[in-house]
């Protein structure tokens, strides 16, 4: 629910900001490439580090790196500073975000994706919850760095909650002995074992490949859908930005029941698809009621993907939790670095409507990746 809330806070208060430190969009898309390759740093580094000290020692420290940076912000007289201080809150964010990933799936192996989508479902109302508050504590005169204060307290006591809270430590598990295919030689073996490294390693090629392309697809949207309704008040632009992140709940709300009942691959691919179709619609759309509508249904259409891919991962590297989790938590930061702040240099030229319709490719992409993972799985039994 933090990262959730965190990670919506600049994008709602993307009018403020530019006006106080003078920026443009592009301004704006150089400040999200930073937030984002540390926030990729903090997922992948994370994931390793819980390996060697375990996961209470990262996780607490990860929430108390997210208040740091988010005071340094609220207290920035410069825009090289405010982007400077987002680098903690992007490496905590991101440690967090592929941490308690590995952890949920450790503790629910019966039900890892209704499990994984329970997880994600607070991570939306965070983000639900915070376009929508923070647009009307704005527009009702409250300083848009006072949010940023009390996110940063909030952020440092669940840093002491989790500090003290008892959980698996996220250390490798060694796998089960298993008999080894006889070889004749040492060659013979070193081939073998080449080709059983490749195999083991397609299926999360694939799964980082999906999810790279769903988050540029649903960061490109989120960053910059409030900037795409120009023409609407803040009220109406931040509401439609809520909108959109409460179809995304709602979607891992209603996958909470069915999503292990249903084959996660084929469930993501279609879910990825929809959100494509709806993307397209609700950017051509004339009607701006029927334009916001259609957010909260491309909303609806991404909520069960990005757990549903870890329910995969989780399934196919049952031994190494928290760095798969880790590094496709990484691997989704890859998007996020190339496409939203791409959306942000595209905006003076051709306008943030043709980089929505971009995300709305990558969505499809993201179908096409998970294929990939389907096929590559079944090649490595």
């Amino acid at each position: 629910m933090l990262i959730g809330w965190a990670g919506l806070l600049v994008p709602a208060l993307i009018r403020s900001i530019e006006e106080r430190f003078s920026q443009s969009d592009a301004g704006l898309g150089a400040y999200y490439f930073v937030l984002a390759v540390f926030y990729a740093l903090g997922s992948l580094g994370g994931g390793f580090l819980t390996e060697r000290v375990g996961r209470r020692v990262v996780l607490s420290g990860s929430a108390i790196l997210i208040g740091i940076g988010l005071a340094l912000q609220a207290v920035a007289p410069s825009w090289v500073l405010f982007v400077a201080a987002g680098i903690p809150a992007g490496i905590g964010s991101g440690s967090i975000d592929g941490g308690m990933n590995g952890l949920v799936l450790a503790v629910s192996r019966q039900r890892p994706g209704g499990a994984m989508n329970a997880l994600h479902l607070f991570f939306s109302v965070g983000a639900l919850a915070s376009p929508f508050v923070v647009g009307r504590l704005v527009a009702g005169g409250v300083p848009w760095q006072d949010v940023l204060v009390a996110t940063a307290v909030v952020a440092i006591a669940i840093g002491v909650l989790l500090a003290i809270q008892a959980m698996p430590s996220g250390r490798p598990v060694a796998p089960r002995s298993a008999s080894s295919p006889s070889v004749s030689s040492p060659s013979a073996a070193r081939s073998v074992g080449r080709r059983q490294d490749l195999r083991a390693t397609l299926p999360l090629i694939a799964l980082a490949a999906s999810i790279a392309t769903y988050v540029a697809s649903e960061i490109g949207v989120s960053s910059w859908l409030v900037r795409f309704l120009t023409s609407a008040t803040l009220e109406t632009a931040t509401t439609a930005l809520a909108i959109f992140w409460g179809g995304l709940t709602l979607g891992r709300l209603l996958s909470v029941r069915v999503a292990d009942r249903l084959p996660p691959v084929v469930f993501a691919a279609a879910c990825a698809v929809a959100a494509g179709a709806s993307l397209v619609a609700a950017v051509l759309v004339p009607d701006p009621t029927a334009s916001i509508a259609l957010f909260g249904l491309v909303g609806l259409a991404y909520g069960p993907i990005y757990p549903l891919i870890m329910t995969v991962a989780g399934a196919l590297y049952p031994n190494r939790l928290a760095a798969v989790t880790g590094a496709l938590a990484a691997a989704a930061v890859v998007g996020a670095v190339v496409y939203p702040p791409l959306i942000g240099l595209l905006s003076g030229s051709v306008g943030i409507g043709v980089g929505l319709l971009g995300a709305a490719g990558l969505s499809l992409l993201c179908a096409v990746a998970l294929a990939g993972a389907w096929l590559s799985a079944r090649a490595r039994r």
